[in-house]
């Protein structure tokens, strides 16, 4: 990759840099009449100059063009005559004129800042390709030596900065130059003593601002490294909670967090403190140079050597002027800082040995066949520390033939399966396959003719099913037929693709390999899908973990129904001998005897959370229903009547007795608490329980099961 950032950007954005680059131009002569305009408004219709009586009139809108005396002497020619205005019509002629180029200027700023957002999103996208286009090319040592969350948090958050930066890359410093120059040149056209007061300040924010924001610049490195770092060590943390837990060491993280959450406070608070004493010092002498203009300008304008008109003119420049300068020096800044982060980030982007682009590539034809053995001559592998995993091995293996590698632990047996898969490269030696030497095959063929199953196998996200058919998802097949909307939605995918330099391969198109499954509709592939369950073994899990699945019956109607069936038939088989006697199905109009107390009064009607069976009793709305039915107090006798008995039969016996294992409504530690309840309640009513004690003796009757 490109190391400088802007080099990256112009060289995937020059047609578009150039053109932006021509309107910014172009806006400059709407901008410099609407700084023109004021100062005709004030001394032409307002001041009266130009009307020397009350009928007098001037021309508005007179195009002519007057040509250099030593080129040709003749009056000025005119194009157009324009249009005869008195004094109210030619100041509501010069205010609407006035607002028209307002809105001009509004509208370029407006179409400047769309263009250069989107130029941004898509170098943005851009950038953040490449970046996952590289890691996918990384060789396997590197991710030995980086942290998943660290790359992530690069790609992710470290380049967010720099999309705002890749359009304002020329577009900004072109843009606010320009409108800063123009509105010197028409200050000092109008007095130059009011232009260099101007120019001073304007030097003095230039000379010693980016100087002060020079040590920003280090601490925003320093923040991106911490930050960087402590995303890498709370994955850690994650990763090693087994570790942490099983040794007592979650203090010493803790601790460790503290700190580095100390040092990036430290950082962002010497950071905004500088940053606001920049930010005053601007705004300082930004509202210095008006009180320079009210008292110079005014100065000359007692004493008749400056009009009015020039006056409001300079000052209505000036106004635009502090902006555009205040923006150059932050962008200035964030040119710096975006460098420094595109650096950092191109830094650990940066590999050698990275895997070439062209064996990632989809083949143009078929894929071939092995045809030849696996040759492998006198091959050493030495790791990143210098250890030896293999010294020198040599072996060959035949089409269908069968090979075990045996040896004891670090012999470098394990390391073999790894480097046939291209996991680990060899140092030395050779490996040929199909007669062609390993590291120059493509992809496309050793994943699609060598199958490999790791210790460490990779599961995408998504169902069970795309895990099992991932292997077989090399390229795009064709897309289910598309409406016409969903044909513009993909022409506008592709396109933008293109301009970003992403693929253009759609993920929404049939990735599976039909010729290696040999099977084409959905009933086939699942009868290839269970084949391989078979072989592994999976197959019963599989259907355990389908049974505790939940089925849509919208999405699966026709299974749905089937379910329904099968429970129809269930509980016609239920009916008979001798399931008759073992099995008590759910009825409506009767009790369960098999069910607890609690799960009878809510017979599978009330879910969720709030109806636990340890909320049960705390439930509002449930207990409503108790007091409406009048059975609250007939539990809660019931409860006394179950506590009296289990304190009494139990309250001898030790706490890791097997009988409390029989015991499902209370425990060993349970059996003082309700003794002593039990002392309080002695004669004592429902009505006149306290809710705590309610609560206690009516949890008891809703975990009873009669038998």
């Amino acid at each position: 990759m490109e190391p400088s950032l802007f080099k990256y950007i112009w060289k995937h954005t020059r047609p578009q840099q150039i053109w932006i680059l021509a309107i910014i131009l172009i806006s400059m002569v709407p901008y410099f009449l609407s700084l023109d305009l004021p100062k005709r408004i004030v001394n032409g219709p307002i001041q009266g100059q130009g009307f020397p009586h009350p009928e007098a009139t001037q021309k508005f809108l007179e195009i002519s063009i007057s040509l250099p005396n030593w080129l040709y002497e003749s009056d000025p020619i005119v194009l157009f005559e324009g249009f005869d205005m008195e004094r109210l019509g030619y100041l509501i002629a010069l205010s609407l004129a006035f607002l028209t180029f307002v809105c001009i200027n509004g509208l370029f700023k407006f179409y400047i800042n769309t263009y250069k957002g989107r130029l941004g999103e898509r170098m943005l996208r851009r950038l953040r390709y490449d970046l996952v286009d590289r890691v996918l090319r990384f060789p396997m040592g590197q991710f030995r030596r980086v942290k998943a969350p660290e790359v992530a948090t690069m790609i992710k958050d470290e380049v967010e900065p720099l999309g705002g930066f890749i359009g304002d890359m020329l577009v900004q410093p072109v843009f606010l130059g320009g409108q800063a120059l123009t509105a010197m040149i028409f200050i000092m056209a109008q007095n130059y003593l009011l232009g260099l007061i101007a120019g001073g300040i304007v030097a003095l924010q230039a000379i010693f601002i980016p100087r002060l924001r020079r040590r920003l610049l280090l601490l925003g490195k320093e923040r991106q490294i911490t930050a960087r770092a402590l995303a890498g060590r709370v994955g850690e943390i994650v990763d090693g909670i087994g570790g942490i837990h099983t040794n007592d060491t979650s203090n010493y993280e803790r601790a460790d967090i503290s700190s580095r959450l100390g040092r990036i406070f430290a950082i962002r608070f010497e950071l905004f403190q500088r940053k606001f004493f920049i930010k005053f010092l601007n705004n300082l002498l930004a509202q210095i140079t008006p009180f320079l203009f009210y008292l110079v300008g005014g100065y000359f304008a007692i004493r008749g050597q400056l009009d009015i008109g020039q006056l409001v003119a300079v000052i209505a420049a000036y106004k635009d002027l502090p902006g555009p300068i205040r923006d150059l020096i932050a962008y200035d800044q964030q040119r710096l800082d975006v460098q420094i982060k595109y650096g950092q980030v191109i830094e650990q982007f940066q590999v050698e040995n990275l895997i070439e682009p062209d064996l990632q590539k989809v083949p143009e034809g078929p894929v071939a066949v092995l045809a030849d053995g696996l040759k492998v001559s006198r091959v050493g592998v030495v790791d990143d520390a210098g250890a030896k995993l293999i010294e020198s091995a040599s072996f060959s293996m035949d089409l269908g033939e069968r090979v075990a590698v045996l040896g004891s632990i670090n012999s470098g047996a394990e390391t073999i399966p790894d480097i046939i898969a291209r996991l680990i490269p060899a140092t030395s030696g050779s490996i040929n396959l199909n007669s062609c030497g390993l590291e120059d095959l493509p992809e496309s063929f050793t994943g699609r003719r060598l199958g490999y199953a790791s210790p460490d196998t990779y599961f995408r996200q998504g169902s069970f099913r795309d895990s099992l058919l991932y292997s077989l998802k090399h390229q795009p097949g064709e897309r289910p037929e598309m409406s016409e909307e969903e044909k513009k939605q993909r022409a506008w995918e592709v396109n933008e693709s293109k301009l970003s330099g992403n693929t253009t391969m759609d993920i929404n198109a049939d990735w599976l390999d039909y010729d290696v499954l040999q099977a084409r509709t959905g009933p086939e592939i699942d009868e290839k899908a269970r084949q391989v369950l078979d072989v592994v073994d999976l197959r019963q899990d599989v259907f355990d973990l389908g049974l505790r699945g939940q089925l849509d019956p919208e999405e699966e109607p026709e299974l749905a129904a089937k379910f329904l069936e099968a429970r129809a038939a269930l509980r016609q088989r239920l009916l008979e001998d001798p399931l008759k006697k073992l099995v008590e199905p759910f009825r409506p109009d009767s009790y369960s005897m098999q069910a607890t107390l609690g799960e009878n009064l809510l017979f599978g009607t009330a879910i969720g959370d709030a109806f636990s069976p340890g909320k049960l009793t705390t439930n509002s709305y449930f207990r409503s229903i108790l007091n409406e039915t009048g059975i609250d107090e007939k539990l809660f006798e019931m409860g006394r009547e179950i506590a009296s008995n289990a304190t009494e039969l139990f309250k001898d016996l030790p706490p890791d007795h097997p009988f409390f294992e029989q015991l499902s409504f209370m425990t060993s530690e349970e059996i003082p608490e309700y003794e002593a309840a039990l002392s309080r309640l002695a004669g004592v009513k429902f009505s006149e329980a306290s809710p705590a004690d309610q609560d206690m003796l009516l949890r008891l009757p809703m975990e009873y099961i009669e038998p």
